[in-house]
């Protein structure tokens, strides 16, 4: 018999919990079009019954569920990481992230209300917009998640978490630069 073996932790298991949890939300955001799309096609051809919709209501619960998880836990970390980026990229990420919530859950809602009418002639048109509204959701999850790689990869917002830069005051890489943010030369 082999003994079994235990790996000690590894520097990423001591990272903060947002990077693991941000991921899930984007994910969904990136399904959720297609995966209700489908289902209103299934609902509107009859090939499966309107309360098959309950998949995309169930998905996109999760979807707004573990989004207010990585807010909670992007604004736990937020006072470590502003040691090293300037508080403009991080409050740019906050805000879209806020803005990505609450549009996941008016999607949501939405979802919910064309369940509740999918016996009517309503629910097919009520189920279209919340499916147009996941691609809303995909479009905000891109601009939050774009928002949070210029954290990591522009700002180095990483180095709040590796032992050299722990307190050390903002570097000025981490200062935001004075010229058009499209222009990725040095002046």
């Amino acid at each position: 018999m082999l003994p079994i073996v235990i790996a000690p932790e590894t520097e990423m298991e001591n990272l903060f919990f947002h990077p693991k949890v941000v991921h899930l939300p984007i994910a969904l955001a990136v399904l959720m079009p297609l995966i209700a799309g489908g289902l209103l096609l299934a609902w509107w051809r009859k090939w499966l019954p309107p309360r098959s919709w309950l998949l995309a209501i169930a998905l996109q619960a999760i979807l707004v569920g573990s989004a207010i998880i990585a807010l909670q836990t992007g604004e736990a970390e937020e006072d470590r990481v502003e040691r090293i980026v300037a508080k403009p990229a991080i409050k740019k990420h906050e805000e879209a992230a806020e803005v990505f919530v609450w549009v996941g859950a008016g999607v949501l809602g939405l979802m919910l209300v064309a369940l509740a009418v999918s016996r009517g002639k309503a629910g097919l048109p009520a189920a279209a917009l919340a499916t147009l509204g996941t691609l809303a959701v995909l479009g905000l999850g891109y601009l939050t998640g774009n928002a949070g790689g210029d954290l990591v990869y522009r700002h180095n917002a990483g180095a709040a978490y590796t032992g050299s830069l722990k307190g050390a005051p903002q570097s000025p890489a981490a200062t935001p630069k004075h010229h058009d943010d499209h222009d990725d030369h040095d002046d």
